[in-house]
């Protein structure tokens, strides 16, 4: 399945992701595979006992074991009853939550928000699902939240194209949280290594402690999607700026220079303070943009960065 099989018919106010060569795909796999510090299945042992292909030990056998992984030649050799434990054989589970609210409708640069969200999603479960290993999918935003169980392989694939082809609300329906967006997933991610995040992480903050709680049981990578106008604002005169989760408006002059600096300023404040939040809770955190190669600037930061657990 290439990545030109994952795009829906494009227009210019929904034109998506944007090109995505196969060779850069080809080499954020090969990078995100070589330093996933052991998530992936079968680079790493498993700590858990179970069914497996490995041997861990054999030990005697005790009331309630199964009789089948009885080892009869060290029975027959000790006279003694013993068993074989093998190390559980493991999946990556990986879980992508992906803000569709309104908010990531917005883009003034070559896409949406959306749309670089919508290629990481393709990017990240093309290189989740290999060798076996499972998506599960949390969309939530514009009050139409949605999971899609873990699936390994093509059946994870397809979870996930369900899932992006559903476009974010039009403004209106109210703030949306963050914070119980992470609760709902930190319910359901059961023992999932890997937990990516792909929001552009405003409305109520409201998600700081739910992302504590995520990141000291998986390794979280926090993806945040920015336009270059919600950093500073042009002279274009007055504007009409409206909030697209609450329809709230406000009219300001941009002719004001005064009112752009200290709006540019305020919006470097913010986002600084964003990103010392994530910092703080243990995630990793790459930032994109709706301008220019967003699929480079992650494959660059996973090369440098790699995947932490």
């Amino acid at each position: 399945m290439t990545a030109a099989t994952l795009h829906a018919v494009r227009t210019p106010d929904r034109p998506g992701p944007g090109p995505m060569p196969e060779s850069v795909l080809r080499a954020l796999d090969i990078t995100i595979g070589r330093r996933m510090n052991g998530l992936l299945a079968g680079d790493y042992r498993s700590s858990a006992l179970g069914l497996g292909t490995e041997l861990a030990q054999v030990r005697e056998y005790q009331p309630g074991d199964d009789v089948r992984q009885i080892d009869w030649n060290v029975t027959a050799r000790t006279t003694i009853p013993h068993v074989r434990v093998q190390v559980a054989d493991r999946v990556l589970t990986t879980w992508l939550l992906l803000d569709t609210s309104p908010s990531m409708g917005f883009g003034t640069a070559d896409r949406r928000k959306y749309d670089v969200a919508e290629g990481v999603a393709i990017a990240v479960g093309q290189v989740a699902t290999r060798h076996g290993n499972a998506l599960g999918v949390f969309s939530f935003g514009g009050g139409n939240d949605r999971q899609v169980p873990p699936g390994q392989g093509r059946k994870g694939m397809l979870g996930l194209l369900r899932v992006i082809r559903e476009q974010p609300a039009y403004e209106g329906g109210g703030p949306t949280s963050l914070g119980d967006a992470l609760h709902a997933l930190g319910r359901r991610a059961g023992r999932s290594r890997l937990v990516v995040v792909v929001s552009d992480f405003r409305g109520p903050r409201d998600w700081p402690n739910a992302l504590i709680e995520l990141c000291a049981r998986h390794a979280v990578l926090a993806v945040e999607v920015r336009d270059p106008r919600e950093q500073e604002i042009p002279d274009v005169g007055e504007l009409w700026l409206v909030d697209p989760e609450t329809g709230r408006q406000l009219r300001v002059d941009t002719r004001s220079k005064r009112l752009r600096e200290r709006f540019a300023a305020a919006a470097t404040a913010e986002r600084a303070e964003v990103a010392s939040l994530i910092a703080r809770a243990g995630a990793q955190h790459v930032v994109l943009s709706t301008k220019g190669d967003w699929l480079r600037t992650l494959a660059a930061f996973l090369h440098t960065q790699g995947v932490r657990r």
